[in-house]
């Protein structure tokens, strides 16, 4: 695991795995981790991580209810799980869904766990909104589109965007089950203000970006969304150059269908 300071206040550790990021923020005497690196042993290095820093943990949020991000739970089985009143929802209706994947995810890499993935009370935080840490505050947005829950964080005293599965350089645009090529462009929309003030963007795959990067991908994938929509041309839309190998190629295959089957049945 990659550990990276983007503000004194505000460091990322990318796993290994999918390159995925857990952002740890803090801010007068309290700290935040945010999602969730996803190996047993990344995950048992985040208290540690906390200490050295000097940092009390004040609780753990995620930007989403895909089982990647909900991990923190499994290093701080004892910490508040802060989320988007519509990931809160998602959670309750899939109820074991993360921990069920979890176990899919960890057989096929022969990954063994002192414990099952048990996400206990969970607490739903109004989005759009705030949320005060030390003598400031996270804005909490909405972030529908790859799935059809979630929330953007907006760091605003060091000017970081944390926006889950959004602005990846990594990974496509992903519209999975109940993901949405309309509200996913209504998101990135909606996050173009925060990435243009931005200092770092912190995508959930792929590790920090600067803004002039980020708003270049944002570009990529605005195109790249409306074109999925230009119907018998969908399955041509012009993937990115840094995001066309085998795995995206496959993710654009079930972009296409996705599109069809929920946009060609109106």
């Amino acid at each position: 695991m990659q550990v990276l300071a983007v503000h004194p206040e505000v460091v990322v550790a990318k796993s290994v795995k999918w390159q995925t990021t857990c952002t740890v923020v803090h801010h007068g005497d309290e700290s935040f981790v945010i999602d969730s690196p996803l190996y047993p042993e990344e995950l048992e290095s985040l208290p540690s991580l906390l200490q050295q820093m000097g940092w009390g943990l004040s609780g753990l949020l995620s930007t989403h209810a895909d089982f990647d991000h909900l991990l923190g739970r499994l290093a701080f089985p004892n910490a508040s799980l802060g989320v988007s009143e519509t990931t809160a929802a998602r959670l309750k209706a899939e109820m074991g869904d993360a921990a069920r994947r979890l176990r899919d995810f960890d057989v096929d890499d022969y990954v063994q766990r002192l414990r099952p993935l048990q996400l206990g009370d969970v607490q739903a935080l109004p989005v759009p909104g705030r949320l005060d840490i030390g003598p400031s505050a996270l804005e909490l947005v909405p972030s529908e589109g790859h799935t059809h829950d979630g929330m953007a964080i907006w760091v605003p005293w060091a000017n970081v965007l944390i926006p889950g599965d959004y602005l990846s350089p990594v990974e496509l645009p992903w519209l999975q089950e109940q993901g949405s090529r309309t509200a996913y462009l209504a998101t990135l929309g909606r996050l173009k203000p925060y990435v243009e003030q931005a200092d770092w963007v912190v995508s959930g795959h792929g590790g920090p970006i600067d803004a002039a990067r980020a708003l270049a991908i944002m570009r990529e994938d605005v195109a790249y969304l409306q074109a999925l929509g230009d119907g018998d041309a969908a399955g041509r839309a012009a993937l990115p150059l840094a995001r066309r190998d085998r795995r995206m190629r496959e993710v654009h295959a079930h972009n296409v269908a996705r599109v069809a089957a929920h946009e060609g049945a109106r």
